[in-house]
C-alpha cells in the first residue's frame, strides 16, 4: 500500500478528477468546482419494443414471467395508479407530497448520523461513470473506478491505523459478521466462538447471529457495566479460554468511550484477535484500532455512513474492513492495487478478487460481494475535501454540542444521564415519563427525539440515547431542551 494522501486531500482529489475527467479549479476555495456533464436520455420500451421482446421469447405477456408465483400472492391490480401522468403534473405531485413532511430536526444517532456533506461530494459522485456503475470485475473496471477505489482504500488504511483495506461492503453490519467469520477462519485451533459486547449496535448483533448461527459459531453475549455503559475486564475473566477473539465497539452503541487499550492487550494475552467496529468520525480524534495496546487491533470494520452519505432513510449505506496485512488471504471482497505497465506508466488492477462464493457458500471466503462503490465515491471525495484537519473539526465540534446539550437537558427536572465517564457525540439518558409517549410528543414540535433503548435493553427502562452533531446550533439545542421541558 501507498502512503496515505488524506493530509495531502487536494492533491488526491485533483489526481483522482483527472481519471474522470472532471475539472476541478483550487479546492481550498469555496464553490470552485465545476462538472462537464455527460447524459444519457432515458428512453421508455414502446408497445411494439415489449411485444418483440415477448416473441422472441416465446411469451404473450409479462405476467407469463411470473407464473411460478402462485395467484394469492399476487397483488393484483394497482387500481389507486392513473394511468399516466405529464411530467409536470408529476413534479407538482412530488413537491405537493413533500409539503406533507416537515423538516425535523434530528437528535436521534443509533449507527446514523446526520453530517453536512459538502456541495462537491455528490456532484462529483452522481457522475454518469459513477453513478450508474455497480461492481464491475477485471475486465469491466476502468482506470478511473480502480484509482478511486485504491485512493478509498489507502485513506481508509490510514483513518484506522490498520495495513490493508479492501473495496467495502454492503454495510457496518455485514462488515462485521465478516469479520466475525475472518478472525474464526485465522484461528482455526481455538474454540468457534467470539465474545460480543452487548454495547455492540443490537442491530449489527442481529446480522452477526443469522450469518453464523448454522455454521457452527457460538457469539457469547458479554454484558456491560451498570454504571459506565461500558465492558469491563472483571467481567471478561470468566470468559478468557472460551473465545477466538473479542469484539471491541468504539465508541459502543451508547457513546460511551470502551478501554480500548486494556481489553486489546487483555485479548491477546489470551491469545484471542481483537476485531475493532469504529465510527470512522470518532477515529479523526481517538485513537486508530492499529494503535490500540501494545500490538493494535487484528481487523477493524465499521460503517461508512458518516462519510458524506445522507441518512437516506436508511440507505444504502457503506461498510468499511481493514486488517493487518498478516491476514490478507482471508480478507473478503476486492483489493485493489497500484502498478505499471510494460510502458511503465501507473496502473491500477484488482490484486486479491474472492470469488469462491459463487460455488463455496456458507464455506466461502466472502458471503457477502457488494461493494456500495457508489457510497465508495461519496466517501473517497469527503475524506479527500475535509483532509485529517476537517475530520477532526466534525468530531470536536460533534462532541461540542453534544456536550451542549447534555449540559441543558440534564437542567431539567426528571432527566438524568444514565452512565458516567467519557463519551463521543452520543450519551444515554432517564426520563421520569415513557420514552414513546415522550418522542411521539415531541414529533408535534417537530423534533427527532432521539432512539428508545427499552426494546433492545429492557433494563434500561425509560431511557433514552441522544445525538447532536456539527450541523445543530445552539438555537436548536435550545429548541429541543425547551420542548422536553414543557413536555415533562
Amino acid at each position: 500500500m501507498e502512503s496515505c494522501r488524506i493530509g495531502k486531500n487536494c492533491q488526491s482529489l485533483k489526481k483522482l478528477a483527472v481519471s474522470i475527467g472532471v475539472k476541478i479549479g483550487h479546492l481550498c476555495q469555496p464553490h470552485s468546482l465545476t462538472l462537464t456533464p455527460k447524459t444519457m436520455p432515458y428512453i421508455p420500451h414502446t408497445p411494439a419494443d415489449i411485444s418483440a421482446m415477448l416473441a422472441t421469447i416465446g411469451i404473450q405477456h409479462i405476467d407469463d414471467l411470473f407464473d411460478e408465483i402462485p395467484t394469492h400472492l399476487r397483488c393484483g391490480q394497482l387500481d389507486n395508479l392513473s394511468s399516466g401522468l405529464t411530467e409536470m403534473e408529476i413534479a407538482r405531485l412530488i413537491h405537493q407530497k413533500l409539503k406533507q413532511d416537515p423538516e425535523l430536526l434530528c437528535f436521534t444517532g443509533a449507527g446514523a448520523y446526520s453530517h453536512y456533506i459538502p456541495a462537491p461530494v455528490w456532484d462529483c459522485a452522481s457522475r454518469g461513470e459513477f453513478y450508474s456503475a455497480y461492481t464491475p470485475y477485471q475486465a469491466e473496471a476502468s482506470q478511473g473506478t480502480l484509482q478511486l477505489l485504491y485512493e478509498f482504500q489507502t485513506l481508509i488504511a490510514h483513518l484506522l491505523g490498520m495495513e490493508v483495506a479492501n473495496a467495502s461492503l454492503y454495510d457496518g453490519a455485514s462488515a462485521l459478521a465478516e469479520s466475525v467469520l475472518m478472525a474464526i477462519r485465522l484461528t482455526k485451533s481455538s474454540p468457534n466462538a467470539v465474545l460480543m459486547p452487548t454495547t455492540v449496535h443490537p442491530l449489527y448483533r442481529r446480522v452477526v447471529q443469522t450469518i453464523t448461527k448454522h455454521q457452527g459459531i457460538q457469539i457469547i453475549d458479554v454484558p456491560f457495566e451498570k454504571s459506565t455503559g461500558r465492558l469491563a475486564l472483571s467481567t471478561l475473566e470468566a470468559y478468557r479460554h472460551q473465545a477466538a477473539a473479542l469484539v471491541i465497539p468504539q465508541p459502543n452503541f451508547f457513546g460511551q468511550l470502551e478501554l480500548v487499550d486494556e481489553l486489546t492487550d487483555w485479548a491477546h494475552q489470551h491469545n484471542m484477535l481483537v476485531i475493532g467496529v469504529v465510527n470512522p468520525i470518532a477515529i479523526a480524534i481517538l485513537s486508530a484500532p492499529g494503535e490500540w495496546g501494545k500490538q493494535g487491533a487484528d481487523i477493524a470494520c465499521g460503517e461508512g455512513q458518516p462519510l458524506g452519505i445522507p441518512l437516506s432513510s436508511g440507505g444504502p449505506y457503506l461498510g468499511l474492513m481493514t486488517c493487518k496485512k498478516s491476514h490478507i488471504r482471508q480478507m473478503p471482497g476486492r483489493i485493489v492495487g497500484k502498478t505499471v505497465d510494460k510502458d511503465g506508466k501507473v496502473g491500477y488492477t484488482l490484486t486479491l478478487q474472492a470469488r469462491e462464493q459463487h460455488i463455496r457458500r456458507s464455506k466461502a471466503t466472502s458471503n457477502i460481494c457488494t461493494n456500495q462503490g457508489l457510497m465508495v465515491t461519496a466517501a473517497t471525495i469527503y475524506m479527500s475535501l475535509l483532509g485529517i484537519s476537517g475530520l477532526e473539526k466534525v468530531a470536536s465540534h460533534s462532541h461540542t454540542q453534544t456536550t451542549r446539550l447534555l449540559a441543558q437537558l440534564t437542567d431539567i427536572p426528571g432527566v438524568q444521564r444514565v452512565f458516567e465517564g467519557p463519551y463521543f457525540h452520543e450519551v444515554v439518558l432517564q426520563l421520569n415519563q415513557p420514552v414513546d409517549k415522550i418522542l411521539q410528543q415531541l414529533l408535534s414540535h417537530h423534533i427527532l427525539g432521539g432512539y428508545a433503548l427499552p426494546d433492545f435493553y429492557p433494563d434500561l427502562e425509560n431511557s433514552l440515547l441522544i445525538c447532536a452533531t456539527e450541523t445543530r446550533t445552539d438555537e436548536e439545542l435550545t429548541a429541543f431542551a425547551t420542548a422536553l421541558r414543557t413536555l415533562l
